[in-house]
């Protein structure tokens, strides 16, 4: 009798018969909803030539930061519009405002660029060959997420887009936030311009244009009152604040001077429901292959909307969406 007992000892044991009151394995007992999303991790930027692009260091709308360029991102928090106090402050530079800051210099793409050191992070000025101050403009590159100034201009390859485009102007890539918990660091775009001129930089006269990628609206929209701006351009950035470009493109004191270009990927929904409110908006499905693709009447269009075949960080790292768009801008061409 013992033996019998035993030998179904043994048996139970090897088969894995498991008692009522045992716990369940793990995965058996956990849910993926019950599973904490991994928080973003920051990599080290690398070490390759400035103007190669690459696709980490910022936030598609819907989605947080992927680890590697091939994971797909894992769902998280869009920007928003409120500024939080910040859980980690920057350390910044003093700054009296009036006095002159530094700048470091060097050539980039075949053309002139500045470093200048600021209060609210670094600010990028790049200039083409060729570059014509009595006929120029301004381009003002704001980035979204999960990067700065420093790792957009050399990440996205800017300073070569910016050549591409051929446009007579002077280029600036400031620091923006780069997580929601980071407040706006040029609420006033006067305020960023006459940083420019205090690092002895003068600014041309000319037509201005801002663009900004994902959660760069933020700061774009606090500028469209500003009487410099000619024209904004929005890289998959329009998922809240419509209200202010509303301002800058229909009920704004100089709303009727002003144009607005809306490309979108992820916010497709958002920036296609802004489109339709206006009888003038133009719209197209993709973005074309060379200038000449986009038709007369969308060229001359107040508010172009444009279904991009881009991902959203492709907008802003395929060098395919950035210089076309600034060539149907008020700019000169080099």
């Amino acid at each position: 009798m013992k033996h019998s007992l035993a030998i179904c000892i043994v048996l139970a044991a090897s088969l894995g018969i498991a008692h009522a009151d045992d716990p369940m394995p793990a995965e058996e007992t956990s849910t993926a909803s019950e599973a904490p999303a991994p928080a973003p991790v920051a990599e080290p930027a690398p070490a390759e030539s400035p103007d190669k692009p690459a696709d980490n260091g910022a936030q598609k709308p819907n989605d947080k930061a992927p680890e590697k360029p091939n994971e797909k991102p894992v769902p998280g928090p869009r920007a928003r519009l409120s500024n939080p106090t910040p859980r980690t402050i920057r350390p910044r530079i003093k700054d009296d405002g009036e006095s002159r800051l530094d700048k470091q210099e060097d050539t980039v793409a075949g053309g002139r660029h500045f470093r200048i050191k600021t209060a609210q992070g670094a600010v990028h000025v790049w200039f083409p060959e060729n570059y014509d101050r009595e006929t120029a403009g301004t381009v003002v590159y704001v980035h979204g997420y999960w990067t700065d100034a420093d790792g957009a201009w050399r990440d996205y390859g800017l300073a070569r887009q910016f050549r591409a485009s051929k446009q007579n102007a002077m280029f600036v890539v400031p620091d923006a936030p780069s997580n929601n918990d980071e407040s706006v660091q040029w609420p006033a775009l006067s305020d960023l311009r006459r940083a420019v001129s205090r690092a002895n930089i003068k600014i041309p006269d000319g037509p201005v244009v801002v663009m900004g990628h994902s959660g760069a609206f933020r700061t774009v929209m606090q500028w469209v009152d500003n009487r410099v701006v000619d024209q904004i351009i929005l890289l998959d950035a329009l998922y809240a604040g419509e209200s202010a470009f509303d301002e800058f493109i229909k009920s704004g004191k100089r709303a009727e001077d002003h144009k607005l270009i809306v490309v979108a990927a992820n916010t497709a929904q958002e920036s296609k429901a802004f489109a339709t409110k206006y009888k003038f908006a133009v719209a197209r499905e993709k973005m074309p292959d060379s200038v000449g693709g986009f038709t007369k009447r969308e060229r001359g269009a107040k508010l172009l909307y444009v279904r991009s075949q881009y991902e959203h960080m492709q907008i802003v790292t395929s060098r395919k969406v950035i210089p076309m768009l600034l060539r149907v801008t008020p700019l000169k061409a080099l």
